[in-house]
């Protein structure tokens, strides 16, 4: 057993770290194995050598977010042990001094409103890194795990530095047979039901005023899928939202839309679909006819990269698995896997 001693400069900013009834020091007791205790602005870490290492890597990360101003919510504290495992295995113990936090750590996304924004697991940081590095940037994954959310915050941060003239996002809106017609009000009326999840995000980085002033002005752009044919988008970032749900044309079609210094984002559930039965989702058909090819990133999130809630992952680990037992149950034409008869028809029984 190991044991190591943190203090914290400032009495309130470790309160902070330790969060209201020291949750934040039970939550690190349960996902690393450790035993914390906190006296004031000191915290006593006992358990194994690389256990205790890594939660001291956890609590200096989480004072250092707080130092900077940002707020500290329970996924941040999941965050941060997800990055700390990740800095132990480039930084073993011994390579780094105590209280000399390593220096490698997950990708984030600064903006004026949110500050500096970090991923909170392997799969988002990929992503993260893969929006930073190609143009066009596929991401498949249940809900919950921040596709959506990132990406916008990935768009308003290149907006903000002039990198891009503009915001442009989209994605199906005719679901389960029903169109865009039988809504009443105009165009943005009509589309606003179908982008909330995104309004959300945009509210979350950007001032209201600033996202009035952009929907005003067309720097920020929401649109239905059908409205970007015919269109070359030039030095923009273009987020294409709930993609399983196009078809493989419409997604040919979005995607040739691509102009000169701009950037495309390409979000959706594969086990989400609501086309009709036996039409074939152009993400998914995208994902395979692209593979491979330069300047294209693709990432896949699972169930563990869930950062809503643990009941979320819960859930959504719920359903995969039952989806699982089912698909085993069953043979290719959804009769018993142990029929050998499957698909045969039985003879008569002779008279």
């Amino acid at each position: 057993m190991a044991q190591i001693s943190l203090t914290f400069d400032d009495n309130r900013l470790a309160s902070l770290v330790i969060g209201h009834y020291d949750q934040n020091l039970a939550h690190l007791e349960r996902r690393l194995g450790v035993l914390a205790n906190a006296n004031g602005n000191c915290v006593v870490l006992r358990g194994t050598p690389e256990a205790t290492e890594q939660a001291r890597r956890v609590l200096e990360s989480l004072y250092e977010q707080v130092r900077d101003g940002a707020p500290l919510t329970p996924g941040d504290v999941d965050g941060a042990i997800q990055e700390s495992a990740m800095q132990g295995v480039l930084f073993p113990a011994g390579e780094t001094g105590a209280g000399e936090p390593a220096t490698a750590g997950f990708e984030g996304v600064a903006t004026r409103r949110r500050g500096f924004v970090k991923a909170r697991n392997r799969a988002q940081d990929a992503y993260l890194r893969a929006l930073k590095a190609h143009e066009l940037v596929f991401a498949e994954g249940p809900a919950g795990t921040g596709k959506t959310w990132l990406a916008v915050g990935f768009a308003v941060s290149l907006l903000e530095r002039g990198d891009v003239d503009k915001i442009i996002i989209t994605r199906p809106a005719v679901e389960a047979g029903e169109r865009l017609g039988f809504l009443p009000g105009d165009m943005r009326e009509k589309v606003d039901p179908y982008l909330r999840p995104i309004y959300d995000a945009l509210y979350d980085f950007m001032e209201a005023r600033h996202v009035e002033r952009g929907l005003t002005t067309g720097m920020i752009e929401i649109a239905p899928l059908a409205f970007m044919r015919g269109r070359t988008l030039t030095s923009a970032v273009v987020l294409l939202d709930e993609a399983q749900n196009t078809t493989t044309m419409q997604m040919k079609m979005f995607l040739t839309r691509l102009g000169e210094g701009s950037r495309m984002i390409v979000n959706g559930d594969p086990t989400q679909i609501d086309l009709p039965q036996g039409q074939a989702s152009g993400l998914v058909e995208a994902s395979r006819i692209l593979q491979g090819v330069e300047g294209v990133g693709r990432i896949r999130f699972g169930e563990a990269d869930v950062v809503r809630h643990d009941m979320v992952r819960r859930i959504v680990a719920a359903y995969d698995a039952d989806f699982r037992a089912r698909s085993a149950a069953q043979g290719p034409d959804g009769g018993p896997a142990g029929d050998r008869g499957r698909g045969r028809p039985r003879p008569e029984p002779r008279p």
